[in-house]
C-alpha cells in the first residue's frame, strides 16, 4: 500500500474579514455571546445583584468612583461567567460522559466565578460600611 501525502494549506478554511467589516463582525459575535449568556440563570442572578447593589449605592449616596468600580467589577464577573459557560459547553460537547478531567475543568471555571463574586461582595460591603460609618 502506498502512503498518501497530506497537503496542508496556509490559507484559512474561510475568508477572514478585515478593517471596518471585522469590527462589525466582532460586535455581532459579542452580541450573540451576550444573548447566549442571558440563557444562564447564574448570569441573570448576577445582573439582578448588580441592580440591587446599584440601588444600595444610590441610597447610600455613593460617589461616582464607587459606581465606576462596581460596574467594572460587574463586567469582569460577566466576562468570567461567559468564559465559564464556554468551558462547560466545550466540555459537554467533547466529553458527554463522566470524566475526571471534565469535572475538574468545570470546577475550576466555577471557582473562577466564585472568586470574582467574592471580590464584588467585598467591595460592596466595604462601600456600605464606609458610607454608613
Amino acid at each position: 500500500m502506498q502512503k498518501r501525502a497530506v497537503v496542508v494549506s496556509d490559507r484559512p478554511f474561510f475568508k477572514k474579514t478585515t478593517g471596518f467589516r471585522h469590527l462589525i463582525a466582532a460586535a455581532s459575535y459579542s452580541l450573540k455571546g451576550a444573548e447566549r449568556l442571558l440563557h444562564e440563570s447564574a448570569a441573570r442572578h448576577e445582573i439582578i445583584a448588580y441592580l440591587i447593589a446599584t440601588a444600595l449605592f444610590s441610597l447610600l449616596r455613593a460617589s461616582l468612583i464607587h459606581y465606576l468600580v462596581l460596574t467594572c467589577l460587574f463586567l469582569l464577573l460577566l466576562a468570567i461567567e461567559a468564559l465559564n459557560t464556554a468551558i462547560e459547553e466545550i466540555v459537554d460537547h467533547i466529553s458527554p460522559d463522566y470524566s475526571l478531567a471534565a469535572r475538574n475543568a468545570k470546577d475550576l471555571g466555577s471557582f473562577a466565578v466564585s472568586c470574582v463574586l467574592g471580590i464584588n461582595a467585598v467591595f460592596i460591603a466595604y462601600v456600605a460600611f464606609d458610607l454608613l460609618t
